[in-house]
Order: C-alpha cells, then sequence, then structure tokens
C-alpha cells in the first residue's frame, strides 16, 4: 500500500538518476543525511535536491518534506530503499531522507531530474 506522503510514482531509471546525484555530491559537493538535517537545509532554501525514501516507519517522519520542498521550490524525489539511501548517502545505517546541499559536479545531473520531476507530477 503506498505511503499517504508519496504523491507520484518514480520510475527506477529516475531514482537511479538520483542515486547518482547523490554520489557525485557526496565527493564533490555537499549533502545533507537524516530528516532533521534535511528540514534544516528545505527551510533555509539551501537544499539543491530533496531524496525521500518510501519505506519510513512511522511515516509521520517524512511526511511533512513534500509540502515543505513544493512551499520552497526545491526538487524533491522518492527512492524505494532507506537502506540504499543510507548506502549511497555514505552512511553505514539507514536515511529516511538526505539531500544535495551542495551539488558539485553532480548540477547537470539534478538539473535533468529537476526538468524530468515537473512532468511527473502533472
Amino acid at each position: 500500500m503506498p505511503k499517504m506522503y508519496v504523491k507520484f510514482s518514480v520510475p527506477k531509471e529516475l531514482v537511479e538518476k538520483a542515486y547518482e546525484a547523490l554520489e557525485i555530491a557526496r565527493s564533490t559537493g555537499k549533502l545533507g543525511k537524516g530528516t532533521n538535517e534535511v528540514t534544516k537545509f528545505v527551510e533555509r532554501a539551501q537544499a539543491a535536491l530533496v531524496l525521500i525514501a518510501e519505506d519510513v516507519e512511522p511515516e509521520e517522519i517524512v511526511a511533512h518534506l513534500p509540502m515543505l520542498c513544493e512551499e520552497k521550490k526545491i526538487p524533491y524525489i522518492y527512492v524505494p530503499s532507506k537502506q540504499e539511501l543510507g548506502r549511497v548517502s555514505g552512511l553505514e545505517v539507514s536515511t529516511a531522507s538526505a539531500c544535495v546541499v551542495t551539488p558539485g559536479k553532480a548540477r547537470e545531473i539534478i538539473e535533468e531530474i529537476a526538468e524530468k520531476l515537473k512532468s511527473l507530477k502533472k
């Protein structure tokens, strides 16, 4: 059953691209990891891209993020697994959300993802 906070479904290749952007930004830019950190970066409008895991329990942990991202006009994407999101973020634990703060060499990929997300939300 889909979670209440998941507003659209993301094709697998776009999820892969988001992970790729996160990995590139991890080594050439800056990431925010964990919902508290991500929320702060979004509230300050410092996030370039937000990734939200779809398997978060309880869902209230990340339920505020899509709305907040829309308010600040920050692109966000859903990924299937918090375990994988944690791994790609460079953590040894899972994370409910992560964001790219400084894209570094991932800027073009993030722009491409943002464009594709616009068409998914319609």
